[in-house]
């Protein structure tokens, strides 16, 4: 009985020949802003969580997606800025541990999206790299990061709903209390993995 769900575990977090690999968004999206805050220390934990060397890596399928709503960005004078992609389930727990409240933190027990590398969470930029005004900073866990916000500055709920027109077009999902967060659509069909970036 133990050593089945042991192997279930493992299956669960190994990828094998059957499962969809990861793929460097920035094979996909080359102008792509890559900000990887779990990287540093600029987070909600105040220290680095993902090794220096860490990469935006997202399911095939997120990422030929996301590259869709890219284009439709770029023509409209912005490129995408990437805060978080795929992200190791181990420190998912790391995560928890320090914000265990569901909807702004997955629960690791369930499985956050991310670690099946179905999650992006991003904002955007200016062509050239200047800033965008979006309505908190990323990680901000009040209601002013939520999509139904009505609050702040017109310019940045402009901004938020321009981010999500191009990705629902696309078929991503958002999660309503983060204006950066979205999802493939049923993510909870893809394993949880464990792997290095």
């Amino acid at each position: 009985m133990l050593l089945s769900v042991l192997v279930a575990a493992v299956s669960q977090l190994s990828p094998d020949a059957g499962v969809e690999r990861l793929v460097p968004v920035l094979d996909h999206i080359p102008d792509a802003v890559v900000d990887l805050r779990y990287a540093s220390p600029d987070n909600f934990m105040k220290k680095q969580v993902y090794p220096a060397s860490a990469r935006c890596l997202l399911l095939q399928r997120s990422a030929d997606m996301l590259a869709k709503a890219a284009a439709t960005l770029r023509a409209q004078g912005f490129r995408l800025r990437l805060y978080d992609c795929y992200r190791p389930q181990s420190v998912q727990w790391e995560l928890w541990k320090v914000m265990p409240v569901p909807g702004y933190v997955a629960d690791p027990r369930k499985g956050s999206n991310h670690s099946r590398g179905g999650a992006i969470d991003l904002g955007l930029v200016t062509l050239d790299g200047g800033d965008v005004e979006m309505p908190t900073p990323y990680d901000d866990f009040t209601k002013a990061a939520h999509h139904g916000y009505d609050g702040g500055t017109p310019q940045s709920r402009a901004h938020r709903e321009l981010l999500r027109s191009a990705m629902e077009a696309q078929g991503f999902t958002k999660n309503r209390m983060e204006w950066w967060h979205y999802d493939l659509p049923k993510p909870g069909q893809h394993p949880l993995r464990d792997e290095p970036f």
